[in-house]
């Protein structure tokens, strides 16, 4: 005979329980959350492929820099400079050694620029820690005179006093173990800065013999100009700086000769379009690598192919005012693959026989940008936020955004089912259990009616 009807007196009131709700949400969030799950670990991977993209995209924007018509610092690959120099008299420097002139530039200095130094006569601690009061004190400098009253003023007073005027300063110099002097100069070297030391002070304190005649002994440096011969013409200045030939800045040091060759750096550019080829090439082969990978995490290979795409089209494009020149002509080459390569002798030869021409071809001009100045350009393009890459960006943060959000609605929709699911399977085991002692009850009236029988 059957036990039970429906399940009822079978205990089926145990099985509706969190084991079986667990196992029914865990079906349940296969279909509907892992799949979210996986696309955001995919995401991960993808915005890590996305980075190493975007450096080497970066590697590449950096490397054709040197080749931009419009550089924002330094110089361009074909403006820079190599100098050489010979001899110590004079230090070389250039702001912008692009400006240079090539060639030799040679410095003769015969008359280094010098202040106007005066000192006073010896006197001891005692004497200069006295007031001096010896009446007025007058110095000139550049046809303007300041005058100095003594009166009551000791040595360093007067100092202080003195070094606040312009064009001359003065300090008290220990000379011996009690011996100090109060020693005046010019602000500047050069004629134009000398002094004139005049009054009545000036015998007390030593300066001149009897308040206007100059105390030679005492006039220990005399102002002069600096006087130097470049390229043959003869320069006489101020200070012991010069500055010649398109901005290059001499400093004098002392007497004699010097100079320095410049010429253009054309190590430097090969250096770079090596470092060129190599950051074009790792780029590519990125892409490629890509394009290629069927188990790529890249979700849209058409930005990727268009990007590839625009950027071969500037490096193999034509370029000059005629737009006759390519790298082509200048010994690149492009292997089945589709790196490309350069012919360094090739390179050399254009360097040294064409060098305008190749600076045409990289650089341009601003009616005919070169390769350089346009790849640049539009690599720049491309990293805006209005640009593929900008935009690729843009479009894996919207998109982790929206899958983020998909799953918290589907987890949260899913708890909520199940804990409502959970209430009503506590309200379905009570009815059950209360079914079930009804008809154990019921169950054992049918027995006992039996056995009478």
């Amino acid at each position: 005979m059957a036990e039970g009807i429906l399940g009822l007196g079978s205990g089926q009131g145990a099985s509706l329980n969190q084991e079986l709700i667990d196992k029914l949400k865990s079906a349940e969030r296969k279909a509907q959350v892992e799949p979210i799950e996986k696309s955001l670990e995919t995401w991960d991977l993808e915005k890590e492929k996305f980075g190493e993209i975007q450096t080497k995209l970066n590697e590449l924007l950096e490397a054709v820099k040197p080749f931009d018509l419009f550089v924002s610092t330094g110089t361009d690959a074909f403006e820079q400079k190599m100098a050489s120099t010979s001899g110590d008299s004079v230090i070389f420097d250039a702001p912008d050694a692009s400006k240079l002139n090539n060639g030799v530039t040679t410095v003769n200095v015969t008359q280094l620029a010098q202040k106007d130094v005066f000192q006073s006569n010896n006197v001891t601690e005692a004497i200069k820690d006295a007031a001096i009061s010896a009446g007025d004190l007058e110095i000139t400098v550049g046809g303007v005179t300041s005058t100095f009253d003594t009166t009551d003023k000791t040595y360093d007073e007067l100092a202080a006093e003195i070094s606040k005027k312009e064009g001359m300063t003065a300090s008290v110099e220990q000379v011996g173990s009690d011996s100090y002097r109060l020693v005046i100069k010019s602000g500047d070297t050069g004629l134009e800065n000398s002094l004139s030391i005049t009054g009545d002070a000036s015998a007390v304190l030593g300066y001149t013999t009897d308040g206007t005649v100059e105390n030679a002994a005492n006039h220990i440096l005399e102002a002069k100009n600096m006087k130097a011969t470049v390229d043959g013409i003869d320069y006489e200045t101020a200070t012991n700086n010069l500055s010649v030939d398109g901005g290059l800045k001499i400093t004098a040091l002392k007497l004699g000769e010097s100079s320095i060759n410049v010429n253009d750096d054309t190590a430097q550019i090969n250096t770079q379009i090596t470092d060129f080829v190599a950051k074009y090439n790792e780029f590519v082969t990125m892409i490629d690598d890509e394009l290629a990978n069927q188990d790529t995490p890249i979700s849209d290979k058409s930005a990727l192919r268009a990007l590839q795409t625009g950027i071969k089209d500037k490096i193999f494009g034509t370029y000059g005012t005629g737009d006759d020149k390519s790298l082509f002509n200048y010994g690149f080459e492009v292997d089945k693959e589709g790196r490309l390569a350069v012919d360094t002798a090739k390179f050399q030869d254009a360097i040294d026989n064409d060098f305008e021409g190749l600076r045409e071809l990289f650089i341009g001009k601003a009616e005919a940008k070169g390769l350089g100045t346009q790849l640049k350009e539009y690599l720049t393009d491309s990293t805006l936020s209005t640009g593929l890459v900008g935009r690729y960006d843009t479009y894996l943060t919207d998109r982790k955004e929206t899958l983020t959000e998909d799953k918290d609605k589907a987890v949260k929709s899913l708890d909520s089912k199940y804990n409502q699911l959970a209430l009503q399977f506590a309200e379905y085991g009570a009815i059950i259990n209360q079914m079930e002692a009804s008809f154990a009850g019921l169950k054992q009236m049918i027995l006992q009616s039996t056995s009478q029988n």
